[in-house]
């Protein structure tokens, strides 16, 4: 139960005195009924990633009830490639857990998230969706460890240069008002995104800043704390609809696409992984990694490329993943280093007076306890299909506790230092490449696809659908054929501003 935490932004968690993990239907009714509720709406991420929308307009209690319990059918085959339009229809059902108020309609509405069923009331076994539930609980099943996430959203503003308190080119990290002219649309969009009931940690302008011709291009982030795995998902997939709603509130344009011209800061999408037992961190003993990080890492390393699969899917991913930038190129590990594939940064695993030297007059004041020590996996950007990204990662960590080898393969590729100097060059250069184009991110995936196919996690109609998709992009030598054409360059940024 919520102790009348004031701060809770969730406005249907303090009505009702409880976590959303508990709602009811008949709670949320009580919630409709006494805040003059007066539309329901199901949102659902389809094969583009994007919120769809079904509205319905309550006619009356019986009918409230109706939708709440009943929930509605679908055409799948405009949802998903893989569904026919002979046997199309699909049902879908609301989850209580995800309700929140929608800032942005003009009748008051309560929205939610569902999932999919089949005509036989079975889940849809290639909904991104399950998989990621299936990946959650075997991982659990098989480790006796509680996987958590978070996200860090990166995304550009575009708007009309008004040429005052410009931010200085490409440097724009952590940028205050007025030189970083879209922070207001930022915090009132994290404002939102946590009033949906996400855990969001904090907001910054990022490096990327620049001007064409007349346009400002202005990089910012949105960064969520660790929650359950598939909570995660949902806190991204929300959070990319509210943005790009409030920046049409503003009649401006965001991207979360990764790449939007060449030779500037990319976009990703860097995922946060923890591991959690008895309700604490786990990533951590004696001050150091545990062997149960190691051996998630050494999953994750292993299965890498395949995993660009999932997490880079646009042609354009592939002009973000190159040397000399922050993205990673190179499979390997290392603390604090932003170059590599898989970063450990500072966690907060050893005790500390920092807190007590910066404020000497307040005695009472100690560091928490708590280990906030996670993993970062960089290579995914804003084309990843969130479910199906984060339902790998959660199996290519499973596949390193099977691995006989895992800690000595975590050794062998973990990196010390800056991996661009001179002394590391022919240590990186020795290390192997990430996938450079879509085209071979689907052979990768095809060579480790039993990995993410154990137990019938990802079902294989579903790699193979997503192979294929890959593969018809043809771009397996895109970045040579690129070389120097500015013009079709911009028709293919274009082309994938809106990815997913």
């Amino acid at each position: 139960m919520i102790q009348e935490d004031k701060l809770n932004p969730n406005a249907i968690a303090q009505f009702l005195g409880k976590e959303p993990a508990s709602f009811t239907m008949n709670d949320l009714i009580r919630f409709i009924e006494e805040k003059g509720v007066r539309m329901v709406n199901f949102r659902y991420p389809a094969e583009d990633g994007k919120l769809k929308t079904l509205n319905f307009i309550i006619q009356s209690r019986k009918h409230l009830v109706t939708i709440l319990s009943g929930g509605e059918r679908v055409d799948g085959s405009s949802l998903f490639s893989f569904i026919s339009a002979g046997s199309s229809d699909l049902y879908i059902m609301p989850r209580y857990r995800t309700a929140f108020l929608n800032p942005f309609s003009e009748i008051p509405a309560l929205d939610l998230l569902c999932e999919f069923y089949t005509s036989e009331g079975k889940p849809l076994e290639n909904s991104p969706g399950y998989i990621l539930k299936k990946a959650y609980a075997l991982f659990r099943e098989k480790t006796g460890y509680n996987f958590k996430a978070m996200g860090e959203l990166e995304y550009y503003v575009n708007s009309q240069d008004d040429e005052i308190f410009s931010m200085e080119f490409q440097k724009g990290y952590h940028s205050s008002e007025p030189f970083a002219r879209w922070e207001k649309l930022r915090i009132e969009a994290m404002q939102l995104i946590a009033a949906t009931g996400a855990s969001v940690k904090y907001g910054h302008a990022e490096v990327g800043s620049f001007t064409r011709d007349g346009q400002l291009f202005e990089q910012h982030e949105i960064e969520f704390l660790p929650v359950d795995v598939h909570l995660a998902a949902e806190q991204l997939i929300i959070a990319k609809w509210i943005v790009r709603m409030v920046a049409a509130r503003y009649g401006v344009e965001v991207s979360f696409a990764p790449k939007i011209t060449v030779g500037m800061a990319g976009s990703g999408l860097h995922i946060h992984m923890l591991l959690e037992k008895d309700g604490k961190n786990a990533m951590v003993k004696d001050g150091n990694l545990s062997d149960a990080a190691l051996k998630m890492i050494a999953g994750i390393l292993d299965v890498s490329e395949a995993l660009t699969a999932f997490g880079n899917t646009i042609p354009t991913s592939y002009l973000r993943l190159v040397p000399g930038q922050e993205a990673p190129t190179r499979i390997c590990w290392g603390d604090r280093n932003r170059s590599v594939l898989v970063r450990v940064p500072l966690g907060w695993s050893k005790p500390s007076s920092m807190i007590n030297h910066a404020n000497s007059q307040d005695s009472e004041v100690t560091q928490p306890a708590e280990v906030k020590q996670t993993v970062e996996f960089r290579a995914p950007d804003g084309s990843a299909e969130i479910y199906s990204l984060l339902a790998g990662l959660v199996m290519a960590a499973l596949h390193g506790f099977n691995m006989p080898d895992a800690l000595k393969y975590a050794e062998k590729l973990y990196v010390d230092g800056d991996i661009f100097s001179s002394e590391k060059r022919k240590e990186f250069e020795q290390l192997q490449h990430l996938p450079v184009s879509c085209f071979e991110s689907a052979d990768k995936l095809l060579n480790k696809r039993k990995v993410f196919e154990n137990e019938n996690v990802f079902p294989p109609k579903m790699i193979d659908a997503l192979t294929a998709k890959l593969q018809s992009y043809n771009d397996k030598d895109l970045s040579e054929r690129l070389q120097g054409k500015t013009e079709e360059i911009r028709k293919l940024v274009i082309r994938y501003i809106h990815c997913m």
